[in-house]
């Protein structure tokens, strides 16, 4: 019960910080502002703090407790959600939402350590957690748009507000209390020289924060990039939420494909495999229209999603369980740092230059991805444990016959 509630934070990590996004339309109406673009940037404060929060969440995470953050994280959210519900103009939205970021910063940090700590199969379990993460920003899109058009965008934050306080509470009763905190128990060296580990913790950093960047343009952008292309949603917001609804949940699959892959095949070759993917299909989207363009979308968004396991696994494989949630932590500040510019500059962007200009940067960014991806070094061996003295090895040659 415990991994699974873990798993459903996941989801609601992603679907709180989306509903903004692809309710901005009717938000933006009932606050009196002109364009959506205008307002978009109100939301850049979540995820700067998204990002920023997630140093002293890992810290805490680590060093006070993992299931005592995780409570922090689901109450946190179910009050800053409804808080949201009730903002009047778009400064009160901004204030909300950056409150809403930092609780939400939370979960990286300190959820998905939490869940692979022990895990024999990092992967299995890592593309399973990314699956319930991506299937949140497709009940996003869902719930927003049915919520929207038949009970109004405050609606849209209230409803996960109470699922989220109602998790916290179910997780407060079956989450066994800690013994310890992460930072003393006892570690797992890695046969790894200090020169390898930091090259693997520039590429985790760098493929994260291109990798931020690309998620934040799209599932950001994908609601008005889509009516944009298909101009019949214009007037349907139900109808674009179930579509933005099956483009994530297809794409979803590719993480739970990919993180079975992890644990069978080289993470490097898959890696730059499937981030190498990525330009072409921006360049081909960029030059799609109507239905074309839905399908091309579907394809972009499934190597886009199958990429995310590779950053939580990396850290599995090159960062002892005592420190992950800080090095987690650290490696999300500074990519989500960085790619919170993408929701501020959406808008803007967009307004300028329109969106196969956005679908062209993208093309770039993901062919630098892959750049940094080849410069992975080797993934290190565990170093095998010593034998208790009371354990002696066991003599060369063969045993003895049985009397």
């Amino acid at each position: 019960m415990t991994s699974l509630l873990l798993n459903i934070a996941h989801a609601l990590d992603h679907l709180v910080l989306l509903i903004f996004a692809t309710a901005v339309g009717a938000i933006a109406a009932d606050f009196g502002v002109g364009r959506w673009e205008d307002l978009m940037p109100y939301t850049a404060g979540a995820f700067v703090m998204f990002g920023l929060g997630s140093v002293p969440s890992g810290r805490l995470g680590d060093l006070w407790g993992r299931r005592s953050m995780m409570l922090v994280f689901f109450f946190g959210i179910g009050a800053a959600t409804l808080l949201v519900a009730a903002t009047q103009n778009p400064w009160q939205m901004a204030a909300a939402l950056a409150l809403m970021g930092a609780f939400a910063s939370i979960y990286h940090p300190v959820g998905i350590p939490m869940l692979v700590q022990g895990a024999t199969r990092p992967g299995r379990t890592i593309g399973v957690n990314g699956l319930a993460g991506n299937l949140g920003i497709a009940l996003a899109a869902i719930s927003t748009g049915l919520l929207v058009q038949f009970a109004g965008w405050r609606a849209a934050f209230v409803v996960p507000g109470v699922v989220a306080i109602a998790c916290g509470l179910l997780f407060m009763k079956v989450a066994p209390a800690e013994t310890e905190s992460p930072a003393r128990r006892a570690g797992k060296a890695l046969d790894i020289s200090a020169r390898d580990r930091q090259r693997a913790f520039v590429v985790m950093t760098l493929t994260a924060v291109t990798g931020g960047l690309i998620f934040n343009f799209t599932t950001n952008g994908n609601g008005e990039l889509l009516k944009s292309r298909l101009p019949l949603l214009l007037e349907q917001p139900a109808l674009m939420g179930a579509l933005l609804a099956g483009v994530y949940g297809i794409a979803s699959l590719a993480q739970v494909v990919v993180g079975r892959l992890i644990d069978r095949v080289p993470m490097k070759t898959l890696m730059l495999a499937i981030m190498a993917m990525q330009p072409v299909l921006f360049g081909l989207a960029a030059a799609s229209q109507g239905w074309a363009f839905y399908a091309v979308m579907i394809v972009f968004m499934i190597f886009v999603f199958g990429a995310i396991p590779f950053t939580d696994a990396l850290i599995v494989r090159f960062v002892d369980d005592r420190m992950r949630s800080r090095v987690t932590g650290m490696r999300l500040a500074v990519s989500f740092g960085v790619s919170s510019l993408a929701v501020w500059l959406l808008g803007p962007l967009v307004k300028a230059s329109g969106f196969t200009t956005l679908l062209l940067m993208l093309a770039g960014i993901s062919a630098l991805a892959t750049l940094f991806a080849a410069w992975l070094p080797a993934q290190p061996a565990p170093v095998p444990a010593p034998l208790p003295a009371s354990e002696p090895a066991a003599a060369s040659g063969p045993a003895p016959a049985p009397r």
